[in-house]
């Protein structure tokens, strides 16, 4: 991937307007920032569409 790539999966910005965190899935490089990193935690359904496989993730559990 290359530094120009660099983007949120979910808002698109880059690393220019925000921090991103580096995740690797699926053996791809993939980028997001700290506002959607929660959506990624609680509720990847909502990253349908724009994460390969998002279907298939679990919100974690909460044992408050």
């Amino acid at each position: 991937m290359t530094e120009a790539a660099k983007s949120c999966l979910a808002c698109r910005r880059g690393d220019d307007q925000t921090p991103l965190v580096h995740l690797q899935y699926r053996g791809a490089d993939l980028w997001i920032c700290p506002q959607h990193l929660p959506v990624l935690i609680h509720d990847p359904a909502r990253l349908v569409g724009t994460l390969p496989g998002a279907e298939h993730l679990h919100p974690a559990e909460h044992h408050d």
